[in-house]
């Protein structure tokens, strides 16, 4: 039995096409519950002494198809982050935060996991991955890891099951298969829409050749969604969580963590407000109360492994159902997306943090902070606005207001770089938001180029290959690690001097933010026991600074003054 119909159409897979992938797909092992290698002997996390060290850390996101190519196929592994650890070392990060590594067909580049427990030997193996945790932990550096839990891949071993068994049976129950609507069962079951576009259901064939139930897919069909009322579903999971656990992996970021859960009568939504990649507090598909039954029997499973902690993404935008995830006995952390979601204006921008600080005040949670990650696009191209120097100039001065609030940062790999999204030629999108849409939305991958190493040209050292799996564009010459190095003005050196002063300087402590006077355009504000302040000029002309000695700028001063679209570190 395939995913299939006689007539495939955006929610059906024709046979024939399902056969060209598996010719151009390297057959994905079945999940098992005995490791191919066993976990190093004494492994753990870094310091099980400190539950506390995610309340301020600095993580680091890679992207590892992106980060480094050691063996030269164009594509980011693992022996590539190995390789670079001394420089994240001299970066200064907490923690490093590895998007999906796992068993998978790659229709979603690793979020469609077709093995949970395993790596995908596009990345390594698990010696290789041991070997970094290993020598992670050597440099003071924690590793935490992507854990998608709202779906697996349709080559997983759960879901070929399924696709062999009838409608009612085990192997079924483990996701949401449904009979279809109309007298024949031709229309799904019910309207929601993939969040990649087009219909959220597929529909199956049958033995006989006869169209059958229909299975339910928030992203990718290649994605099905797992049924969270299951109990075999989170007895995996909790199989999948100590494998890793037991590795001694540091934690988990978990992917659409406001997910999982249904409604048992499936609603049908309101198209209206359906949009790509996008969700509101009211759509059916997400943020569900279940959900957090789910996420206590998660940390109950951390807790039992002390200086692990998790940090769930969170497209919630009600600071009371936001704060919900945060209680004690659920997420230590929850992804606030409100600053990366602000223009480079001050109003949007406190607006923002004081949302953002407000959203965790009721459970006495920490706040996160990011400006860019793998769905979203770099803050350099979001502020510029077709103008890169000023977009540069405007990332440079939200890195310093971010590094100076409470809380969590996390950096997205390249942002230290100050690198913008590429315009990448059609030929070149993988994003299946690019097909899912029928070529009107072009997707992540502007924000997903491998990064600039060394040299002078393409791939710049990024791999020893001719070609990568996106294309880097020939201008980045200036952007290199290794031409940032050399240049004290450089972003790369912001990065790292901004990170230095926060760990060094006690003036960045305490969790209370108080805000200053200023000018029309402007903000500053306040750490209210360290007492450090940050100002951002957000206008087009210089302003005077608030009292207190410079301790670092991000871009110079004009004559004494805060130069436009930058910020400044007082005491």
């Amino acid at each position: 039995m395939v995913a299939t119909s006689d007539e495939a159409g955006p929610n059906e897979l024709n046979a024939d096409e399902l056969h060209a992938d598996e010719l151009n797909t390297e057959e994905p092992a079945a999940a098992a519950d005995v490791p191919a290698v066993a976990a190093p002997p004494g492994a753990h996390q870094l310091d099980p002494s400190n539950t506390d060290w995610w309340k301020s850390a600095i993580f680091y996101q890679i992207y590892p198809r992106s980060f480094s190519d050691l063996t030269g196929d164009g594509v980011g592994d693992l022996a590539g982050v190995i390789d670079k650890l001394g420089y994240l070392e001299l970066l200064g990060v907490d923690a490093l935060w590895l998007s999906p590594i796992m068993v998978s067909p790659m229709a979603d580049h690793g979020y469609d996991v077709a093995d949970p427990r395993d790596i995908d030997p596009l990345f390594g193996d698990l010696g290789t991955f041991d070997e970094l945790i290993a020598e992670a932990h050597a440099a003071d550096i924690r590793v935490t890891m992507d854990l998608v839990p709202n779906h697996t891949s349709d080559q997983h071993a759960w879901f070929r099951a399924a696709l062999d068994a009838q409608p009612g049976s085990p192997e079924r129950a483990r996701y949401i298969f449904r009979d279809g609507l109309g007298d024949n069962g031709d229309e799904p079951p019910n309207n929601w829409h993939s969040v990649f576009g087009g219909p959220a259901w597929t529909r199956v064939t049958d033995a006989d050749g006869a169209p059958g139930q229909w299975y339910l897919h928030i992203f990718a069909r290649e994605q099905p969604d797992l049924n969270w009322e299951n109990p075999e579903v989170f007895a995996d999971l909790e199989r999948t969580l100590r494998f890793w656990l037991d590795r001694g992996v540091d934690g988990f970021r978990i992917d659409v963590a406001h997910g999982m859960a249904k409604p048992a009568d499936l609603p049908d939504m309101d198209l209206t407000k359906a949009g790509l990649l996008s969700n509101e507090d009211d759509d059916p598909r997400f943020n569900n109360y279940a959900v957090h039954e789910i996420h206590r029997k998660i940390r109950a499973v951390i807790d039992d492994y002390p200086g692990a902690a998790n940090v769930g993404e969170i497209w919630v935008d009600d600071n009371e159902r936001f704060a919900e995830y945060l209680r004690p006995d659920e997420l230590h952390l929850g992804f606030n997306f409100r600053l990366a979601k602000a223009d480079f204006d001050a109003v949007e921008i406190r607006t923002a943090i004081e949302n953002s600080l407000a959203a965790v005040q009721s459970v006495d949670g920490t706040p996160t902070w990011t400006l860019s990650n793998h769905d979203v696009e770099r803050e350099v191209t979001r502020y510029g606005h077709g103008d890169l120097d000023l977009g540069t100039r405007r990332a440079r001065a939200m890195l310093l207001v971010e590094m100076a609030l409470p809380g969590t940062v996390f950096i997205y790999n390249g942002a230290e770089l100050g690198l913008p999204n590429v315009d990448l030629p059609d030929d070149a999108l993988t994003d299946p938001v690019w097909e899912r849409s029928g070529h009107t939305e072009r997707g992540r991958d502007g924000c997903r180029v491998p990064l600039p190493w060394e040299g002078t040209a393409p791939p710049f050292g990024f791999s020893a290959a001719t070609s990568t799996w996106l294309p880097i564009p020939p201008e980045w010459t200036d952007l290199t690690v290794e031409a940032q190095l050399e240049d004290i003005e450089s972003t790369l050196s912001l990065y790292r001097h901004a990170i230095e002063i926060r760990y060094e300087r006690t003036e960045f402590s305490g969790d209370v933010v108080e805000w200053y006077g200023a000018p029309d355009g402007c903000l500053a504000f306040r750490r209210g026991e360290g007492g450090v302040i940050c100002a951002l000029n957000a206008t087009d002309e210089s302003v005077p600074l608030p009292p207190g000695e410079v301790l670092l700028t991000s871009s110079p001063l004009d004559d004494g003054q805060l130069a436009a679209s930058s910020a400044a570190w007082l005491v």
